[in-house]
């Protein structure tokens, strides 16, 4: 698919009048009419909800947003049930699923009224201890092992995954949760990431539907909800095709009515953890261009660095990049895209063509408003940058400010060094 901006160059002058870069900038328009396109190809689900991943964009006026259109929140940590708390979500709007889970944790989660969702067979008796008498709904993370497989080819290996559930240890859980007096089940599995495929959901939802059916039909277990959580991804790379949210919401309904229906299960309400397929394509990180150097290869130097956006240096992935103002200029020219930071990895793109970029250029990379600001990180001292939303009549509002070197020294405050900063 071909990769446009949703911003100009002209816009983007006008914006860092005020704030300058670098910064992520939200397409409000984008994220609106896509949680329209998900709820409307999952409509045929009675019971069905999306729990927006706060893990991948942690922005209250997003997940505002993903809140107009039914969404809940899937949270994994004390802070991400926190920013529930304060936007004012809670109870069955809320699911928690974590791992090697503090109890801290599972006490808020609890309180808060949230699904939680168990990643192992031990935490039944942690949860217990931690919380008392356990919810009435409870749900458990399943792990079937080996590898995962569609028709073209495998996806995942879940037999090297830390999360969830054996087969064996879901019929005993399930087992020991209802003698534990848990009235109401869900079953979660997450096998594979970034799918670009319309094969996965539907593919992980027949073996969950398989399992659902078994589970209740051997423990008793009055199954509620099946969570196919997240793993539908989005084309990064522009020669990748997009995934078509309605054929694979069709594909889960084939299931369902051939698995779930004929055993009495039609009522089961369909769930999804999606914070990729959300957001991803709906973020910019804007960057200009401060430097270049010509050496054993040509570089292009950005104010951004892996601070800003890390999956490049962490994965190697590929993020598109868009040269503002030359979208339609001839991509004649061999760059290492790089940021300041002390580490070789600290590279945007490497050996990518574009066109000829000059010093001062403003650059546009691509699907970064999932897992990009939330992984940012503080080495080499570099702060966090500003986030920004494009709202529907093109107004730009300031959604969280950037850091400061106060932010990034406030822990010493208890310390007497903390007085000996120039703020200025």
């Amino acid at each position: 698919m071909e990769k446009r901006p949703f911003v100009s160059k002209e816009q983007i002058e006008e914006i860092v009048k005020n704030y300058p870069t670098p910064f992520h900038i939200y397409d409000e328009k984008g994220i609106r009419e896509n949680a329209k396109r998900l709820k409307e190809a999952f409509a045929w689900n009675k019971g069905y909800k999306e729990f927006f991943a706060v893990k991948a964009t942690p922005n209250p006026f997003l997940i505002d947003i993903l809140r107009e259109y039914g969404c809940g929140c899937d949270c994994s940590s004390l802070t991400e049930l926190m920013l529930c708390k304060a936007m004012g979500v809670k109870g069955e709007d809320i699911m928690f699923s974590s791992n090697d889970t503090p109890a801290e944790d599972f006490a808020y989660a609890a309180k808060l009224g949230a699904t939680i969702n168990l990643d192992d067979i031990t935490h039944i008796e942690f949860l217990e201890k931690i919380v008392g008498k356990l919810p009435e709904t409870m749900s458990c993370r399943y792990n079937p092992g080996g590898v995962f497989q569609i028709s073209n080819g495998i996806m995942d290996n879940p037999g090297e995954a830390k999360y969830g559930f054996t087969t064996p240890q879901m019929f005993e859980g399930f087992r020991i949760l209802k003698e534990k007096g848990v009235k109401h089940f869900g079953i979660h599995a997450f096998l594979a990431s970034n799918t670009v495929t319309n094969e996965y959901y539907p593919t992980l939802a027949r073996q969950l539907f398989e399992l659902a059916v078994q589970l209740e039909k051997e423990t008793g277990a009055d199954i509620r909800f099946i969570n196919l959580s997240g793993g539908i991804g989005v084309p990064y790379r522009p020669d990748q095709e997009e995934n078509d949210i309605f054929v694979i919401a069709e594909g889960v309904r084939k299931a369902f009515e051939e698995i779930l229906v004929p055993a009495g299960m039609g009522d089961v309400a369909i769930y999804t953890e999606l914070g990729r397929f959300m957001l991803a394509p709906y973020g910019h990180l804007i960057t200009q261009v401060i430097h270049e150097k010509h050496t054993h290869k040509e570089y292009i130097g950005c104010d951004a660095c892996a601070v800003n956006l890390m999956r490049p240096a962490m994965y190697g992935a590929y993020h598109h990049i868009t040269v503002l103002g030359k979208e339609d200029a001839a991509c004649d020219h061999l760059y290492d895209v790089t940021g300041s930071l002390c580490e070789n990895n600290d590279k945007f793109a490497v050996d990518r063509m574009l066109p000829k970029v000059d010093i001062g250029d403003f650059l546009a990379i691509h699907d970064t408003g999932a897992h990009g600001f939330s992984m940012g990180y503080n080495y080499n001292g570099k702060l966090r940058s500003a986030e920004l939303l494009l709202c529907e009549d093109g107004e730009v509002k300031l959604i969280r400010r950037a850091e400061t070197p106060k932010d990034y020294f406030a822990t010493f405050d208890c310390f007497d060094i903390y007085n000996r900063f120039d703020w200025e």
